[in-house]
Order: C-alpha cells, then sequence, then structure tokens
C-alpha cells in the first residue's frame, strides 16, 4: 500500500510535469496549455455523458429486478474517469478518457475480480463455502479464538 502511495503522490505528478515540458518544448507553451483545456473540457462533458448512459442502465437494471453489478462498476469506474480528468497532465487525462470508453471498462470489470482474490490471498485466508465467504485477516489460529474480554 505504501509503494502505490509513494507512486501516487510523487511518480505520477514527476512524471506528468516530464510529459508536459517535452509537449511544450515541442509545440509551444500556449499550445500546450490550449491542449490540457481542450482535453479537460472533452473529458469531462464525455464523463458527464458516460455518467449519465450508466446511471440510466442502472436505473434500468433496478427496474427490471436485476442486481445492477455491472452498472456499479461502470458508474465507479467513470466517476473514476472523471477524477483523472480533474488532474491536469497529460497521461491521467489519457488513462481518464480510456477509462470512459465502453470496451476498456468492459476489460477492467473482467480484470477486478481476479486483482480482488489476489489482494485478499496477500491479506489473509479466503474460505468460500456455498452459504458465505469468510475472510480472516492476519494469523488465523490467534484470531479464530474467542476473547475474554473480562481477564
Amino acid at each position: 500500500m505504501v509503494a502505490v502511495l509513494v507512486v501516487l503522490f510523487f511518480l505520477v505528478p514527476l512524471a506528468e510535469l516530464a510529459v508536459i515540458i517535452a509537449v511544450g518544448k515541442s509545440i509551444g507553451v500556449l499550445a500546450t496549455l490550449l491542449l490540457l483545456l481542450v482535453f479537460s473540457v472533452s473529458g469531462a462533458w464525455l464523463a458527464k455523458r458516460q455518467g449519465m448512459a450508466a446511471w440510466r442502465r442502472f436505473q434500468l437494471a433496478v427496474a427490471e429486478g436485476r442486481v445492477p453489478s455491472r452498472e456499479v462498476a461502470d458508474g465507479a469506474m467513470v466517476l473514476a474517469a472523471g477524477a483523472l480528468l480533474l488532474v491536469p497532465g497529460f497521461l491521467t487525462d489519457l488513462l481518464g478518457l480510456v477509462l470512459l470508453l465502453p470496451p476498456a471498462r468492459a476489460l477492467a470489470r473482467r480484470w477486478a475480480p481476479a486483482l480482488a482474490r489476489r489482494r485478499a490471498s496477500r491479506r489473509g485466508r479466503v474460505t468460500v463455502s456455498d452459504s458465505s465467504t469468510r475472510v480472516t485477516w492476519g494469523r488465523p489460529e490467534l484470531d479464530d479464538r474467542p476473547h475474554d474480554r473480562l481477564g
């Protein structure tokens, strides 16, 4: 988790700055700022459009009595894409725009369960039965014993 935070707070802004400087050197400062503005405005418009479409699909699934898991996942990815588009920079804008594309979201939905399983297996023991799922964090042989709260 610490490594992820280091990447998010230090390496991503440095990479964004390097790309902005490189683009600025090749096409000029004004053109770079204009390009960043165009990406942000068009990305915000596209995020709003895709978000409203995801909301309509969510409402339709609920009206049909289906569990809207796909629709919720799409909505979360559109929200993440919108947040990425708010961050100034070409790399985050590109990632945000990719997340707004329905085929990219479908691919991410296929990868999400495998990533969650892998993360859960690193954290602890996952036991799956027909009726429930039990996740135990830490050392199960110690955590599974009842605790004496009076002693």
